[in-house]
Order: C-alpha cells, then sequence, then structure tokens
C-alpha cells in the first residue's frame, strides 16, 4: 500500500518537475545575446557586408592581365588538286590547334581605380550598417524587456492591492454581521474588489503581451517556456545624470552609425560617377597571343610542326575612341548625378532627423527627471494618507469611501513612482541610442 502511495505521487509529481527543468532561465544580457544571434536582419546585413567585401576583390582583380587559352582539333576530307598533273587526289586531313591570349588594359579613363575605391567605400557603407543594424536590435530589446519588468512590477502592486481589498473585505463582512458598519460599506468594499481583480486581469495581459513580443524579438520558438529575470534595481541604484544638449548633438553627428553609412554611400556614389564618365574617354589596352597548330598527314613530326615551325606570336595595342553610342553614356552619367544628389539630400534629412531625435530624447529625459522627484514625495503623502485614514476608519472616524479613496491614491502612487523610475532608465537607453553610444552589454542602472 505504502509502495503504491508513493507511485501515485511520483506519477503527478515528476511531470512538474519535468516541466519546472524546461523552463529556460533568461537575463537581458542573455535577451541581447539571443537577439543577436536570431535576427534575420543582421544576418542579411553581414551577407552584404561580405557580398561588398567581394566586390571589392573583384575590383582589385581587374588590375591584372586577362588571360585565356583555347584548344581546337578537326578532320576534314574531299578532293585536293595537284600542280602539274591535273589530277584530283581524294585526302583525309586531321588538324590540331592551340593558343594562348591575354590582354590588359592600360588605359580606360580611371575606370579601374575609381571602380575600386567606389566598392572600398560600399565596403565600409555596408559595415556600418551591420552596426546600426545591431545596436538597433540591441534597444529594441533591452526596451523591450524594460517594458517587460515594468508590466511585472505594476502587476504585483495589482496583486498586493487586491490581496489588501480581500483582506478589508472580510473585516467589513465582520463588522456589518455584528451592526457595526452599514450594509453600504459592504457592496462599496465588493465593487471596489471586483475592481482590484479587473486591475489584475488587465495587468496579466499587459505582462503577457511584453512577453510574447520580447519573444519575437528574440525569434525563439514561443511554444517553450521562458522565465525573465528581473533584476533587484534598489534607489541607489539609479544614479541622477545631467546632460548638456549640445556635447549630445555632436557626439550623436560624430558616432550615429547611420549617418556615417550614408555618409560612406555618398562617397561611393561619387566614385561611381567618375567611373562612368571615364566611359567619354579612350581606351587603350595592350594584347599578346601565341598559337600553333598540326596538320595530318604530314612528313614534318608533330614536335617540329608545333613547337617549331607553326608557331605564330603577336603583340599590339589596341586604342579604342567612344564616337557616338545613341547618347547611353550621357544618359548613363545624368542618372548617376541624380542618384548622387539624391544620396546628398537623404544624408542631409537623416542628420537633421538625427538632431530632432536627440533634441526629443533630452527633452524627454528631462521631464523624467522632474516626474521621479514628483513621483516619490506624491508617493509618500499617498502612503501617510492611506496609514491615517486606514487608522480613522478602524476606529469608526473614517468611512469606506475616505478609506477606499485614499487605497486607490496610494495604488496609483506606487504605479506613478514604479514606473517612473523604469521610465528613466528607458530614458537613458534611448539617449545612448540615439547619439550612437548604445553598446552590447547593457546595464539597467
Amino acid at each position: 500500500m505504502r509502495k503504491g502511495i508513493l507511485f501515485f505521487f511520483g506519477v503527478l509529481i515528476l511531470p512538474l518537475i519535468v516541466q519546472a527543468q524546461d523552463v529556460q532561465q533568461i537575463t537581458l544580457q542573455e535577451a541581447i545575446d539571443i537577439a543577436l544571434e536570431n535576427n534575420y536582419q543582421l544576418e542579411q546585413a553581414r551577407n552584404n557586408l561580405d557580398l561588398a567585401e567581394s566586390f571589392v576583390l573583384n575590383e582589385k582583380l581587374d588590375y591584372a592581365p586577362s588571360i585565356s587559352g583555347s584548344i581546337g582539333a578537326s578532320s576534314s576530307s574531299g578532293g585536293n588538286f595537284i600542280p602539274g598533273t591535273d589530277t584530283f587526289v581524294s585526302r583525309n586531313i586531321k588538324s590540331f590547334n592551340a593558343s594562348l591570349r591575354a590582354s590588359i588594359p592600360l588605359f580606360q579613363g580611371f575606370a579601374n581605380i575609381n571602380s575600386l575605391r567606389s566598392a572600398q567605400f560600399d565596403k565600409k557603407s555596408q559595415k556600418e550598417n551591420v552596426e546600426w543594424v545591431r545596436e538597433s536590435i540591441i534597444f529594441q530589446t533591452a526596451s523591450t524587456y524594460l517594458q517587460l519588468l515594468l508590466n511585472k512590477e505594476l502587476l504585483e502592486i495589482a496583486r498586493e492591492n487586491l490581496a489588501a481589498s480581500q483582506q478589508q473585505l472580510e473585516q467589513v463582512e465582520v463588522q456589518v454581521k455584528v451592526g457595526a458598519r452599514p450594509t453600504v460599506d459592504l457592496y462599496n468594499q465588493q465593487a471596489t474588489l471586483a475592481n482590484n481583480e479587473l486591475e489584475v486581469t488587465n495587468r496579466e495581459n499587459a505582462l503577457q503581451m511584453s512577453r510574447l513580443q520580447l519573444i519575437s524579438i528574440m525569434q525563439v520558438d514561443p511554444r517553450k517556456e521562458y522565465e525573465f529575470a528581473t533584476p533587484e534595481i534598489s534607489d541607489e541604484e539609479i544614479e541622477i545624470q545631467r546632460y548638456e544638449l549640445p556635447t549630445l548633438v555632436n557626439t550623436a553627428l560624430e558616432n550615429r552609425s547611420d549617418l556615417e553609412r550614408e555618409r560612406l554611400n555618398i562617397e561611393s556614389l561619387e566614385y561611381q560617377l567618375k567611373t562612368i564618365k571615364g566611359s567619354l574617354y579612350p581606351s587603350l589596352s595592350l594584347s599578346a597571343s601565341i598559337l600553333s597548330r598540326y596538320n595530318y598527314p604530314n612528313d614534318v613530326s608533330f614536335n617540329d610542326q608545333f613547337f617549331l615551325e607553326n608557331v605564330n606570336r603577336s603583340i599590339g595595342l589596341s586604342l579604342s575612341i567612344p564616337i557616338f553610342n545613341g547618347f547611353d553614356r550621357r544618359l548613363n552619367i545624368q542618372a548617376q548625378k541624380i542618384n548622387y544628389k539624391n544620396a546628398k539630400l537623404a544624408l542631409e534629412n537623416t542628420r537633421l532627423q538625427v538632431i530632432q531625435d536627440v533634441n526629443q530624447a533630452y527633452s524627454d529625459y528631462q521631464s523624467i527627471l522632474k516626474q521621479i522627484e514628483a513621483a516619490e514625495k506624491a508617493l509618500q503623502a499617498a502612503e501617510r494618507s492611506y496609514i491615517t485614514q486606514k487608522q480613522r476608519y478602524e476606529v469608526g472616524a473614517g468611512t469606506l469611501i475616505e478609506l477606499s479613496e485614499a487605497n486607490a491614491q496610494y495604488v496609483q502612487a506606487q504605479a506613478d513612482y514604479t514606473s517612473a523610475r523604469y521610465n528613466y532608465i528607458f530614458q537613458q537607453k534611448i539617449l545612448e541610442y540615439f547619439i550612437g553610444k548604445l553598446g552590447q552589454d547593457v546595464q539597467l542602472q
């Protein structure tokens, strides 16, 4: 019987233990690392960088000679007239030939060097793009993680408030039963408890939504269970930092990867324009070739024919002068000029957007500093008010409505103060992101 009981509890408990072991514990830094590893946009950016490196190598190889070789064999048969005999002889002639040719451009309107420089700047631009995508993923992951932590804290506050309301309801029920309180207090407390239960449900939904959003950013299997760690953030760890707006703007203009990406892209387009303009110039190339053949039947041996008698060598210069090509070259130049101008306009627009982003982030940061101070004072006042009203209600000097109002203000003050603390950290990350200083190691304080 005892063994049966143990077996029964083992069957019930073992799946719970296995399920608990399957829950993956994830910290903020681990969430960022997972997102960086799995994000397809970052992988695409790295693929584009690899392609840009291949283009640079290809442009360097354009300086090397172009070499080609060919081998051929043929067989022909038919009548051949023999001079001096007035006769035709049917003959079957077999031949074998081989050739090797090389050419190198001497001048192409500086196309080679301009194409190489364009490819090099494009590679640098793609490298900055990889960095910008990486920083964006870090920012998205960190901000969503912070929102999840905030929703956790707000849910905990709502649950504590619900427990207090349940306890208060039990006290009111007893007081109403003995006639110490009117029945209307019972109904009011029941309504307050229902509202608190609804608030807990709403907070649970908000937490679940932020959890799903974080899982989506990490691009992990949503069917698995994940537990996101909540670090302790004390008031002492939140160090208020002061910033100067001009310094922030200058830092952003110097460090933003997306801005540098567009600058480098303009450099690449400029050299592309020079490359296309070079097509209007004459081009000069040097070429050399060697070829030989062997014919059979022939009284001369293969070695003598192929390596001595039938060897032909040539070397020459070729000058090509563009005269008329249906205005295609000039149209290409015009199109490239437009691309170059548009890229400069886009750069200026991005520069202005960077300045605007930094100004907005700085303004929000200054605002959140004031919110923290105000929220802390409001929390202290609401706590004193709630304690006072609770004491008055317990001795019969206050009403349940007054106590409920004080409790609601206290709960709201707790939520506001918690939100202000997390929003302060969030605003710090926004500033770091907008000035191009958001690294991979993200700390909450």
